[in-house]
């Protein structure tokens, strides 16, 4: 899970979201809202609940399924399940082999690193995981770098529309090269403490943020080795989630390169180690977090080298992702889907642990794999079906870097001209109703004129999130049908709670995402509300509903990233068949 769930403000969010819904609200299609309320949904909206969504939930999330890692008995237990309950609901296998599986194949890495700095002659000793993490993605047993020249390269970003080159030009083959996390915050020229809304998505995150990118564009330029300074604020979570997740076994998708096309070390370190690095090198940190934020910035070579070594435990492994269908009714748009998504994986099992050894994942996100069963249980229960298909894709990998989806998207088992929309759920609402909904990178896509149709129907209203440079829209597995132009919709349950103080769910969340986000106490508890969870799901379904009934298919709208790629797929699938 990769969801925005710190320091949520509340009034500034409500306020422009109460702006702008009755903007979202035209091009009403007057027969899909008649769809919408027909006795035909309402069976199905009431077939959602919360005693349901919470049997699944607790099954998913025991131990007996030992935090459901990829590759892991708790893999097999979980498709199992799925596999179960999807056959129950009576919907046909998602694979067009006539299986509810598809093969995702992956190899898995545990690294044991070892790294130190050597600036002006004196030696940095750096501590795995306290101070950094390391791993390669290369398929091989070993790296070994010694005395690395090292480079500090700004965000390290390259954008030529925005006349941006953290590199200029520089040679960083076979060096180490040093960057900031997230995209460059541009001041705005008329006004310094808002940023230049012109670059960079202003306040929100774009790719160029993504530490995907960075690495991306690392490798590239052939680093040997790519360093992010991590820092909690502009990263969105806390480095806990670093040392977590890159302590323990992690996975990347099967090429037939091996990924040697990758740098030979992909890293972060903690912020303090990073100031202790640029001090011993008499430079100041903020200084240059100050000059990367201009286009003139230029990179810094230090004074400095940089020596890894690295030994891989390696295997391959033959992950899953459970696919189901339901076949539309209409036989001009049957052979066209909309596909809900959440992932069924979390973190695993830690032997090593006394005590508590189990990541179990319940909200992360035992919860969101529950509501895909409810959704599918509430569209399989219609007497008469939606006339395009849906398919509910559980997804394997997410928290190794969407590899799940990612695979999907880049073989799929079904055309992505076809396909319409993707709706994602990832961590569900366990404190109550509330009175918004908060979209996970607005403004993108017509998915969210629907939402806020089909929200009004609730006496609620969609808000964009509060922190979009933590770029929350990049972290969760709609980003990979995005990347291949499907239109996709990611919103969470919002921040102004029913019936609660103002700060209800600004506490929660930030209780959650101190004590419980990725680690072992991520479980079912007593207290949870799953009311909001229900509320929300009959929402991503009654979107779902409209869009699969609706002839026009969701557009992205103008300027979004993703529009140009949607434009080319829907091109060529067109030109096929002339």
């Amino acid at each position: 899970m990769k969801k925005n769930i710190l320091l949520l403000s509340c009034l500034s969010v409500l306020a422009m979201g109460c702006n702008e819904n009755a903007r979202q609200v035209e091009d009403v299609d007057a027969d899909a809202i008649a769809l919408a309320d027909s006795t035909n949904l309402q069976p199905a909206l009431e077939s959602i609940s919360a005693a349901d969504l919470l049997a699944h939930t607790t099954v998913l999330a025991s131990d007996a399924f030992e935090g459901r890692a990829p590759g892991s008995v708790g893999e097999d237990s979980t498709v199992a399940y799925l596999t179960r309950q999807f056959k129950k609901l009576g919907l046909q296998p998602g694979n067009p082999d006539g299986s509810y599986v598809q093969k995702v194949p992956m190899f898995g890495y545990t690294p044991t690193p070892t790294a130190s700095f050597t600036a002006n002659g004196k030696k940095i000793q750096l501590n795995f995981p306290d101070d950094y993490v390391a791993v390669t993605r290369r398929f091989v047993p070993n790296v070994d770098l010694k005395n690395t020249e090292m480079v500090f390269v700004g965000y390290g970003v390259v954008a030529p529309e925005y006349g941006w080159d953290d590199y200029k030009g520089l040679d960083v083959k076979g060096k180490t090269i040093v960057m900031l996390v997230n995209d460059p915050p541009i001041p705005d020229a008329s006004n310094p403490n808002k940023l230049d809304s012109t670059m960079f998505g202003g306040k929100a995150m774009t790719y160029y943020g993504r530490w995907t990118y960075k690495y991306e564009v690392a490798a590239e330029k052939g680093a040997a080795a790519a360093i992010i300074i991590h820092e909690t604020g502009p990263a969105g979570y806390p480095y806990e989630v670093l040392s977590g997740s890159h302590s323990r076994e992690g996975f990347d998708i099967s090429a037939a390169n091996k990924n040697m096309h990758r740098a030979e070390i992909e890293a972060w370190i903690t912020e303090p180690k990073a100031r202790e690095l640029f001090t011993a090198l008499g430079r100041n940190f903020d200084d240059l977090k100050m000059a990367a934020r201009q286009k003139e910035f230029k990179p810094v070579p230090l004074k400095a080298t940089a020596s890894f070594t690295l030994k891989n435990k390696l295997r391959e492994v033959q992950s899953q992702n459970v696919i189901a269908k339901l076949e539309g009714s209409d036989p001009d748009l049957k052979n066209e889907y909309v596909v809900y998504t959440a992932h069924w994986d979390h973190l695993g099992k830690d032997p090593s642990l006394q005590g508590d050894q189990v990541y179990n994942g319940a909200l992360d996100n035992a919860s969101g794999t529950a509501g895909l069963l409810e959704i599918a249980k509430a569209f399989s229960e219609m007497k008469t079906k939606p006339k395009r298909s849906i398919l509910f894709l559980a997804v394997t990998a997410e928290e190794k870097g969407l590899l799940g989806s990612k695979y999907y998207a880049n073989n799929p088992l079904y055309p992505l001209s076809k396909t319409v929309a993707n709706i994602n759920m990832d961590v569900l609402n366990a404190y109550g109703p509330t009175e918004d909904v908060v979209v996970v990178g607005y403004g993108n896509s017509t998915l969210e004129d629907v939402l806020a149709q089909e929200a009004a129907t609730q006496n609620r209203h969609i808000v964009p999130e509060a922190t979009p440079e933590n770029g929350s829209f990049y972290r969760s597995d709609h980003f990979e049908f995005a990347k291949q132009g499907v239109p996709a919709l990611y919103a969470e349950s919002g921040v102004k709670a029913r019936n609660q103080p103002a700060d209800y769910v600004t506490k929660w969340n930030e209780n959650y995402t101190a004590n419980d986000y990725h680690k072992l106490t991520d479980e079912v508890r007593d207290d949870w509300n799953l009311e909001g969870a229900v509320e929300d799901l009959q929402l991503f379904l009654r979107v779902g509903y409209r869009v699969a009934n609706t002839e026009k298919m969701p557009e992205w709208k103008p300027g979004t990233e993703f529009k140009a790629k949607r434009e080319e797929t829907l091109s060529k699938a067109s030109a096929s068949k002339k």
